[in-house]
């Protein structure tokens, strides 16, 4: 038996409905690791978003103990939200620990590597890189090595949320293709033990075209131009990743994962122009038309509550001491939230009737609630709906996305399909969880399991 060696092939929103059916089809080399290895659903993390999901994949660790909560995040002092980078995480990643082991790794397209650390290998930042001249590879000298051979370095698709589906289309396979590319010359150059990768394509593809592509979203028009580009997209990857995989051998494990599912949108809760029918929030003056919520024009010292919108809902009390214009009472938070909570459980919508909604206080969720989390963290519909912090529409229920054209929302499943290298094969599983990745890698590599972390291992 030799040195053992793992693939890990991250697909950003790839949902089991898809990849396990609709497109299978288009997948023998995924549908050859099901048939040979262990496959099934993976729950995502609470809240199923890119970020936090791929960390707690990578590390064990729940969104409360990262305290990452979206890609935005509160920091003290301010009621505004800041981008999370790479320094947010200050727990260990599953290269870390294979690292020092003496294995070599490399992390490539990962979320919330950008600013990239120092591995044991090689690392490339993945789509919240922010361009320019900062640096987006260890060692730095990695960055022009792969721009001479791949050209300027695809970390995202730009505007992916826009009318011009051609253009998105042509970016979202260009970057694709880019991505695979560098993976094999990493694998062919480096030979590392362990090297990861994520194609955050995926996702934008899914934002971009769901309604198209999904015969039961409320907005498909049957023999639109687009019907066609799931199945082609999906045939795409799973060529790519039958190449990747083909560069193993006998003693490589190839783990193919999602962080999230997704499903088709049905429109959006408008959960700050609930706030203010409700009188929880107040504002100096009212918007003539839709748009963002001015933090400057809410009158703080009669607001309660207020919201941050995006895939589910963050709900912020106005807490005395804690924001800079704070008026309620510490002891007061408690009592505060829970009536909230109440309220927002038996929210109707503009007709009168109720919008299934499911709560959650970080609190009592999460291992630990760090950094600064929600107050309430409000799904709507099972996430057949966003949370729409705009004003303006007069509404409490809307059709449309708020930050521009979208028709998917993300969903509580993604995939989880583990072949090769001496891994059980147990064909289909339930009970996987995104928390089992890194047990199930360090696993595989005989690393001992570090204290603290959630999740089974599924390597034997």
């Amino acid at each position: 038996m030799g040195r053992p060696a793992m693939m890990v092939i991250g697909l950003d929103c790839a949902a089991p409905r898809l990849v396990f059916e609709r497109y299978r089809d288009a997948m023998p080399n995924l549908s050859a690791l099901m048939q040979h290895g262990t496959w099934g659903s993976l729950r995502s993390s609470e809240p199923p978003i890119t970020v936090p999901a791929w960390t707690c994949m990578v590390s064990g660790r729940d969104a409360g103990e990262l305290g990452l909560y979206g890609f935005r995040n509160r920091v003290v002092g301010e009621t505004g939200l800041r981008l999370a980078n790479g320094d947010d995480v200050r727990v260990k990643r599953v290269w870390d620990w294979l690292g020092e082991h003496g294995h070599r790794v490399a992390p490539l397209f990962v979320p919330l590597t950008s600013p990239p650390t120092a591995v044991r290998g090689q690392m490339v930042s993945g789509c919240m890189w922010p361009g320019g001249d900062a640096p987006w590879c260890f060692p730095r000298a990695l960055e022009a090595e792969i721009a001479d051979r791949f050209g300027p370095y695809r970390a995202d698709v730009e505007d992916f949320r826009a009318d011009d589906l051609d253009r998105i289309y042509r970016d979202i396979v260009r970057m694709t293709e880019q991505h695979f590319d560098i993976a094999e010359h990493v694998w062919r150059k480096e030979q590392p033990d362990f090297m990861m990768m994520v194609e955050i394509g995926v996702d934008r593809f899914h934002h971009a075209f769901w309604r198209h592509i999904d015969p039961e979203h409320p907005r498909h028009e049957s023999g639109n131009p687009w019907e066609h580009v799931g199945s082609e997209y999906y045939r795409l990857l799973d060529t790519r990743i039958g190449r990747l995989c083909d560069m193993g051998d006998d003693n490589t494990a190839v783990l193919v994962v999602s962080d999230h599912g997704a499903h088709a949108m049905h429109g959006g809760f408008c959960i700050n122009e609930w706030l203010i029918r409700e009188g929880y929030l107040v504002l100096r003056e009212q918007p003539s038309q839709p748009a963002p919520l001015d933090h400057a024009s809410i009158d703080w010292k009669r607001t309660t509550a207020w919201a941050e919108g995006g895939y589910y809902a963050r709900v912020f009390l106005n807490v005395a001491g804690r924001e800079p214009n704070g008026r309620v009472e510490p002891s007061e938070v408690r009592a505060v939230r829970d009536k909230l909570r109440g309220a927002i459980e038996h929210a109707q919508d503009d007709e009168g009737d109720r919008v299934p909604v499911s709560v959650r206080i970080p609190e009592e969720y999460y291992v630990q609630a760090r950094g600064f989390p929600p107050d309430l963290m409000v799904y709507f519909d099972d996430l057949k709906l966003r949370a729409i912090g705009s004003i303006g529409s007069g509404r409490i229920r809307v059709t449309e996305n708020d930050t521009g054209p979208d028709s998917c929302n993300h969903d509580w499943n993604g995939i989880f399909i583990m072949s090769g290298g001496g891994t059980a094969a147990r064909g289909y599983v339930e009970g996987a969880e995104i928390y089992d990745v890194t047990p199930t890698i360090l696993g595989a590599f005989g690393v001992p399991r570090p204290p603290g972390i959630l999740g089974r291992d599924w390597s034997r």
